[in-house]
């Protein structure tokens, strides 16, 4: 019910166009009723009596009620029309036709204008959940896509959200359109015949339960076949993506035998659903037509048997039939609606459970502010686990201003950690890490994310031009200053010499460039933004010789008079660091410079050896 409530909440925040809906909806109802109750007038002149009649006197309404004026009504109605028949035949056959276009007319525009302002509304909602989201997404910790698939995120962002759009419909309909429909029109079936009303509601919770039988059914052939659905599509992005290696051990043959399994299985499944849903359709009209029959025969029955109510005519027993008719369409859009806000229930959860997520990176109430670096960084016994897994011990060293600290190890050791804890992708479990003396928790992510650079090891760029590429997260950047930063990173003469020159797209995450094109757009981005600490996470160890050489050199010019954190995969890219901390399983087993530790033939000389070094 929480999660009705919410989408319920949110579709009110649009207060005036939900209002709107709801008006225009039950604006609908009322000249749907009208239209359809107009066919007994027809039935007047196409079948009128020979004599006229008098209406009758006006009742008062303190002496007799409103059921009195409503009587009133409906004679002076029925004397109108009998007598206008009786007198020109052929005027009130067009009198009849003109009421029914005019309330087919008004049906027609207010149904028009109940969607025309839904669809405004629906948008909206779905927008305001997908903005919503993204924002939470943008804001979680890097934690969560280490432990959460993207895919499912993002089918959360459309699936999902997809199914709060139907919701937002299903709840106006479900709650102010079609129950009103259904008491309005039950309420006109009763008024002219209690007896024959009674007889159809004993007929139709029948037709209904043979209907939900085969929904339930559809339900859960639909729902296998989404499953497999994903199961397909799992497959084409694992062997599309791989396809190289398929190719290399002439599985390509193997991969189409299997894919041909799962894609008949999905196709099975697909068929037995639409051969249900397509059941639905003739299956509820045959059984609409059966009720329908045996209401014929019963009020028929009633009519020529004298039994009827006294005045309920051979004419209003055929508008009974029409009314009746149209009654089995709001019930069973009060099932599908239901059955919508059913689905709705569980993507709704689904969406709360991340936006309800602990953001676990949280800015300080009253942030320190930091505008230069006057000392550097420090790690005071920093200590940092995943989940249960210690990944970090008692980390202590000094980020000297104008320095450069070089992290080496093997693979699991923690350097990539340790440079993921200072930009705060993560927060320290233990310990503290200082800056200028200040503990990074107490300044604001803004002003510390604004003082560091990274270039990692995959160059993250985007699908957008080389320009913005570069100027990404910079506002009032000029031409001149990405051409001067690319011209430090070693970019400059490869870009000029692309289709479109800096305005040139890339493709998505860059692939139209080479790896070692994609790594200098990266550094020109860092030059750019022109930070007083770079952290560089194995910038080189996925290049070519050549390109490792353009790489390094920009890295070079990038790193002059800045405070660095390098994480080196390849020894000889930091020969010349200030310190060196030699890691092995979270714990810094040796530091100082290269000579120094070479000297001591230990943990690093091993590392170096094994290089070339």
């Amino acid at each position: 019910m929480k999660q009705l409530k919410t989408i319920f909440k949110a579709t009110f925040i649009y207060k005036w166009r939900a209002i709107a809906t709801i008006l225009f909806n039950l604006l609908f109802v009322v000249f749907n009723l009208v239209s359809l109750v107009l066919f007994v007038p027809f039935l007047q002149v196409i079948f009128p009596s020979d004599e006229k009649i008098e209406p009758l006197s006006r009742p008062l309404l303190d002496e007799n009620g409103m059921g009195a004026y409503i009587e009133y009504v409906k004679d002076y109605y029925n004397y109108f029309m009998t007598n206008m028949a009786v007198d020109d035949p052929k005027y009130a056959l067009m009198f009849v036709c003109v009421s029914v276009v005019i309330a087919f007319f008004f049906k027609s525009l207010f149904r028009y204008l109940a969607i025309y302002h839904q669809s405004q509304l629906r948008m909206a909602v779905v927008r305001d959940y997908r903005n919503q989201l993204f924002k939470k997404s943008m804001r979680l910790p890097m934690s969560f896509f280490t432990d959460e698939k993207k895919g499912d995120l993002m089918s959360r962002m459309n699936g999902d959200v997809n199914e709060i759009e139907i919701a937002v419909v299903s709840v106006l309909e479900l709650v102010f359109r079609d129950p009103i429909s259904v008491i309005i029109t039950v309420s006109v079936l009763i008024y002219w015949s209690p007896a024959l009303t009674l007889f159809s509601f004993i007929l139709l919770p029948l037709s209904a339960l043979i209907i939900m039988q085969i929904g339930k059914s559809l339900k859960r052939t639909a729902t296998k076949g989404q499953k497999q659905l994903g199961v397909v599509f799992s497959f084409l992005d694992e062997y599309l993506g791989g396809i190289r290696i398929v190719k290399a051990f002439n599985a390509t043959e193997d991969a189409i035998k299997k894919f041909k399994g799962i894609n008949l299985h999905h196709q099975r499944l697909l068929t037995r659903a639409l051969r249900k849903r397509d059941l639905s359709s003739p299956l509820n009209e045959f059984l609409g037509a059966v009720v329908m029959i045996l209401i014929v025969w019963y009020g028929g029955s009633m009519i020529l048997d004298g039994e009827a109510n006294q005045g309920f005519t051979g004419k209003e027993f055929i508008g009974f039939i029409i009314v009746f008719s149209q009654l089995l369409v709001p019930v069973q859009n009060i099932a599908k609606n239901a059955a919508n806000l059913s689905k709705a229930k569980a993507s709704q959860e689904r969406i709360e459970e991340i936006l309800q997520m602990d953001e676990k990176i949280f800015e300080a109430q009253n942030p320190v502010k930091i505008n230069s670096i006057t000392k550097g960084l420090t790690f005071k016994n920093v200590s940092f686990s995943y989940g249960e897994e210690a990944v970090l011990h008692n980390i202590n060293f000094d980020l000297i201003k104008g320095k450069t600290v070089a992290l080496v190890g093997e693979s699991g050791s923690g350097k990539s950690t340790i440079a993921d804890l200072l930009p705060r992708f993560y927060d320290v479990g233990g310990g503290e890490i200082l800056l200028d003396g200040v503990n990074i928790k107490n300044v604001s992510l803004h002003d510390l994310r604004e003082q560091i650079g990274i270039v990692s090891q995959e160059s993250i760029l985007f699908n957008d031009t080389v320009f913005n590429n570069i100027a990404f997260g910079m506002k009032n950047v000029t031409r001149d200053s990405v051409i001067e930063a690319a011209k430090v990173a070693n970019a400059h003469d490869f870009i000029v010499g692309l289709e479109q020159g800096y305005d040139t797209f890339i493709g998505e995450r860059g692939n139209k460039l080479s790896g070692g094109q994609k790594q200098r757009v990266s550094i020109a981005r860092a030059v750019l933004k022109n930070p007083p600490i770079m952290i560089l996470d194995e910038a080189t160890s996925a290049l070519d010789t050549e390109s490792e050489k353009l790489v390094q050199d920009a890295l070079e010019n990038l790193m002059k008079n800045r405070t660095s954190l390098v994480i080196a995969h390849r020894l000889s890219t930091i020969k010349n660091a200030d310190e060196i901390l030699v890691l092995k399983k979270g714990e810094i087993v040796e530091r100082g410079t290269h000579d120094e530790l070479y000297a001591k033939k230990h943990h690093y000389y091993k590392l170096s050896t094994l290089q070339g070094l």
